[in-house]
């Protein structure tokens, strides 16, 4: 976790190795979120993708639902593909799941915990978000996320 990025991939894979790791299948899901954390970090998406979609396989055969929905959130930020909202507007996927929860009120520290995300990362998302929907501030998030097509935002 503290290696640097050259490292990391090395660390991750010899981990990955072990002898025996499958007899430990909730420490391999938890090194395959890891490592495909670390490689969404170092925009290597590719390959993330396959860490976290094993480790939320892995967490869903297990029952550990929250870890599954950790890895799948990991994993849905990967794909990068974007919604439309309000007419022509789009947002990532990480970007709208933000969007939705500040506009229910929680702070970004709150936002940022149940993201697994720094809260600066929040405020950054935040920061993009805001003139893709053409609001000012985090009071009219809600009715810009609900505005139809041709409805405006303001």
């Amino acid at each position: 976790m503290v290696a640097s990025d050259d490292e990391a991939p090395g660390l991750f894979g010899e981990a990955l190795a072990l002898p025996g790791i499958l007899e430990w299948p909730f420490e391999l899901a938890r090194v395959q979120l890891a490592y495909g954390e670390r490689l969404r970090r170092l925009r290597r998406t590719r390959d993330a993708r396959s860490q976290l979609a094993a480790a939320r396989d892995g967490f869903e055969r297990l029952g550990a639902a929250s870890w599954a929905r950790r890895a799948a959130t990991e994993l849905g930020a990967t794909a990068a593909t974007r919604q439309r909202v309000n007419g022509g507007t789009s947002l990532t996927l990480q970007e709208r799941e933000v969007a939705l929860l500040a506009a229910t009120g929680l702070t970004n520290r709150e936002i940022a915990a149940r993201l697994y995300v720094s809260p600066r990362t929040v405020s950054a998302h935040l920061y993009r978000i805001f003139p893709k929907l053409g609001i000012a501030s985090r009071a009219a998030l809600r009715d810009a996320l609900n505005a139809g097509p041709g409805d405006a935002a303001h």
